[in-house]
């Protein structure tokens, strides 16, 4: 089962706000696969509007599945809020999630609709985003180097140790990334490109947004990470050029989830309502984010990459989400690309 292109684009332009219910209070642990400003806003968020104690621990995506896996038996985590949702799927399919069925369900556009429903019910759709890369103008300037605007671009040789991506073991960016490319290119020329960039890429890091915070740091010259990563550092200042490869890219949809076996059930549905609602997907924007809400109530930050004009593929989150596949290519990356020694 895929979620449509369509589906994804609909409704971006009728946002308005709305209101939640006063929730009560109980302490709750939360693991964010966020980036660590909306991590931390929505921590004060909920906490000022349900009067509950919590706890906020921020990892990259693959590390939090590795962590509930971990700990099936006796978890310590209540909810998983954010990261790429192919990840929470495994989870589900894993039986490591609880079914929960907000209200807010009803208040969500088609693609999060569809995502709850590929889940069975176990992870809610918050926010979508689109893959792409971007460049420190000034460096490419100075440096002399060509303007990349397709994925194929970014494996000349001018590019040598000039790139930055993520770990696909430990970034869900990263595995939206390879997955994207297997759906591109097919597997094998996939995997083909993914050696001639490997050329190319100085550095793979554990979290999917360290590649662009780096290129608008200037210490590398291109990042690749979710557009509205980049659109981030540039509302900052940095000197980026935001690219969406001209062969077309993959997307994200963010997800929030309860662990199965929380002792907090109560505490961590009213978590997943606000997270739902238009009050809790503000804070993204609150905290200089700028991906999609799922909210068709919810404000669209004006930053946020007008999806409906991007070339994407009809990403099938139903493939890519099962466990047997992520292990596949994830092995395969660490035997053919990048072993893990390195």
């Amino acid at each position: 089962m895929k979620v449509s292109l369509v589906a994804l684009s609909v409704g971006i332009g009728l946002w308005t706000c709305g209101a939640v219910p006063a929730l009560s209070a109980q302490s709750l642990n939360i693991v964010c696969a966020a980036d660590e400003a909306w991590c931390a806003a929505m921590q004060k968020a909920y906490e000022a509007k349900s009067g509950a104690q919590t706890t906020m621990v921020r990892k990259s995506t693959g590390e939090i599945l590795d962590q509930i896996r971990r700990e099936k038996d006796a978890p310590t985590v209540d909810v998983w809020w954010g990261g790429t949702g192919d990840t929470h799927l495994q989870a589900a399919s894993e039986k490591l999630l609880e079914a929960y069925a907000s209200d807010r369900e009803s208040e969500l556009l088609p693609w999060a609709q569809n995502f709850f429903t590929m889940s069975g019910g176990q992870s809610a759709g918050i926010y979508a985003g689109a893959l792409g890369f971007a460049y420190n103008g000034d460096l490419l300037k100075k440096e002399g180097l060509p303007v990349p605007s397709c994925w194929k671009d970014l494996i000349g040789e001018s590019f040598q140790a000039r790139i930055m991506t993520g770990n696909p073991n430990s970034s869900g960016t990263a595995f939206t990334m390879l997955a994207t490319l297997v759906q591109l290119f097919g597997e094998e020329e996939a995997f083909s490109y993914m050696k001639a960039l490997d050329r190319n890429v100085s550095d793979y890091t554990s979290a999917g947004s360290a590649p662009v915070k780096a290129a608008a740091k200037g210490e590398t010259v291109i990042g690749i990470s979710f557009m509205h990563d980049a659109v981030t550092q540039k509302e900052a200042g940095a000197p980026l050029v935001i690219v969406a490869p001209c062969e077309g890219t993959g997307y994200e949809i963010g997800a929030v989830s309860i662990v199965r076996g929380t002792k907090n059930r109560d505490e961590a549905r009213r978590f997943v309502d606000f997270a739902l609602s238009p009050e809790g997907q503000a804070t993204g924007a609150a905290a200089g984010q700028n991906q999609v809400p799922s909210n068709v109530r919810a404000k669209l930050p004006a930053g946020a990459p007008d999806l409906s004009l991007i070339k994407m593929v009809d990403y099938d989150f139903a493939t890519f989400g099962t466990p047997e596949e992520r292990s596949r290519l994830l092995q395969r990356f660490d035997t053919e690309i990048h072993p893990p020694s390195q």
